[in-house]
């Protein structure tokens, strides 16, 4: 539903206080303006520089900047036709006592003679004396439809786009306003003199990066570049392609293992993999100093992967982010956070396929797992020995190493660890026995910590390794995995 028709429906049930969100004032005032115009309703605008203006009127000069007179304007104004006063950025203006007062009298007085009060915000901080008496409205970012009218009105010569490029150009654009999607369009039309989408996707990321939220990843590469991991590859890649061909749409996956077996470079190969951009989310970059801050960005940072949806969504190191989880010291914003995000996972729409990864899952809680979060939760083991031959085969190829080089020892060595020493033999110009010297695993380093998370994923998990449930079984000083297959099960269902 458009801006139109939502502010319609609430005028029209005289609700005389709204509260839009956007970013995009200018394209918000031109739709209220529409609007207006349709239904023969008279519109005033006020901004701390221009004052207050009535749409088609000469403006004031001096202009009448004092945001408690605009107010107050509104009521003196006469005549029998629906009058919206659209307060712009007025969250600056908006904690004073007198404005609190005056707002709170017009919002009452409205529903006698219909006069409406509209703030039009990039965030929403309303005072807790007002909280009740707004209605909150998002003006969303432009959809398909909107982006390819913005594209085709920039490129007005043949040749500037190509209807062959046209769907890759409209997934770029996905996510983007419409001032920067016409940035985007026009810069693309100078440096190549046709829209192309790596341009796009060039200036989506830069604002990304601004956002501080979200970082935009675009692996080089598919999944034979990474060793193992059969039965998880074929699970995701499977439920991805899946969505393309029904209307049911993937969750995502949860995977936990111990560090360097691959789950990171797993989650941003399966973009590049299956054709979806890959939004790395940071949830410590959520966290804001100011009440309500938080809360806010965690809102807006999933508005923007619902909006470039189908994508591929990876958290890193979950477990991280919501340590905080239970602690008063915080005032209650992680959980209000968790919650938020929680919620999202169960009750998102978009084609967003979401990758959370972890190390230690005992710091999370147990509803983080539960059925309808996720498609499947897989356990990352350390790699067997087909998968390490797989693994070492790979990184002898990509670092040039001597094929006369004997392996090292690698019975407890990770995926990460095998990189690592062919990276230093490379670099160091030794043999990989002599670059292994430089090398401690982690299985030896946090053994404690690895036969914790296997004896919780016993029976719990998913193999990401083989199709089944994952089993483990300590026989004495060594150890020893089985995959429980189920029933006569020989590839991954969702």
């Amino acid at each position: 539903m458009s801006l139109q028709q939502k502010l319609s429906e609430l005028v029209q049930a005289c609700c005389t206080g709204i509260w839009i969100e956007s970013h995009e004032h200018h394209d918000a005032i031109s739709e209220m303006t529409s609007l207006c115009r349709q239904e023969g309703w008279n519109l005033a605008t006020f901004d701390c520089e221009n004052g207050l203006q009535l749409t088609g009127a000469a403006r004031t000069n001096p202009p009448m900047t004092d945001p408690l007179g605009a107010i107050h304007a509104l009521a003196d104004m006469s005549g029998e036709s629906t009058k919206i006063l659209v307060l712009v950025n007025f969250h600056r203006f908006i904690q004073s006592a007198e404005i609190i007062q005056a707002l709170t009298h017009q919002i009452h007085a409205g529903k006698q003679d219909r006069k409406f009060i509209v703030i039009l915000s990039p965030m929403v901080a309303i005072p807790p004396e007002l909280e009740k008496m707004f209605l909150v409205l998002e003006h969303e970012l432009p959809g398909r439809a909107q982006l390819e009218q913005i594209a085709r009105g920039i490129a007005t010569l043949d040749g500037e786009l190509l209807d062959t490029e046209l769907n890759a150009v409209l997934d770029a654009a996905s996510g983007l306003t419409r001032l920067e999607s016409e940035n985007a369009f026009s810069l693309s039309i100078v440096r190549h003199a046709r829209i192309t989408a790596d341009t796009v996707w060039e200036i989506k990321s830069q604002t990304l990066k601004k956002s501080n939220l979200l970082t935009l990843c675009r692996e080089q590469g598919d999944f034979s570049s990474l060793g193992g991991l059969l039965s998880l590859k074929a699970f995701c890649k499977r439920a991805i392609q899946g969505a393309s061909r029904s209307s049911v749409k993937p969750k995502g996956v949860m995977l936990l293992s111990p560090p360097g077996c691959g789950k990171s470079q797993f989650c941003k190969l399966l973009g590049s993999e299956t054709g979806r951009p890959v939004l790395i989310l940071d949830v410590g970059s959520l966290m804001g100093s100011l009440v309500g801050q938080t809360e806010e960005r965690t809102r807006h940072a999933l508005r923007i992967v619902d909006a470039m949806a189908p994508c591929v969504l990876m958290i890193d190191e979950i477990e991280k982010a919501f340590a905080g989880l239970g602690s008063s010291g915080d005032s209650g914003v992680a959980a209000r956070m968790f919650g938020t995000f929680l919620t999202w996972l169960n009750d998102h729409q978009s084609d967003v396929f979401v990758v959370c990864t972890s190390n230690d899952i005992s710091k999370l809680p147990p509803e983080f797992g539960r059925s309808e979060r996720f498609d499947g939760v897989f356990f990352v083991d350390l790699p067997d020995n087909q998968e390490k031959a797989a693994i070492w085969e790979l990184y002898r190829r990509v670092y040039q190493i001597d094929p006369a080089f004997k392996q090292p020892e690698d019975a407890l060595w990770t995926g990460a660890e095998i990189k690592s020493c062919c990276r230093l033999a490379s670099l160091l110009d030794v043999s990989l026995v002599q670059a292994s010297q430089n090398v401690v695993p982690v299985a030896l380093t946090a053994n404690d910590s690895i036969e914790k998370l296997r004896n919780w994923a016993n029976g719990r998990c998913l193999s990401a390794s083989k199709p089944g449930i994952y089993r483990y079984e300590p026989v004495g000083d060594t150890t020893r995995r089985r995959v429980q297959r189920v029933g006569a099960q020989t590839k991954p269902a969702i």
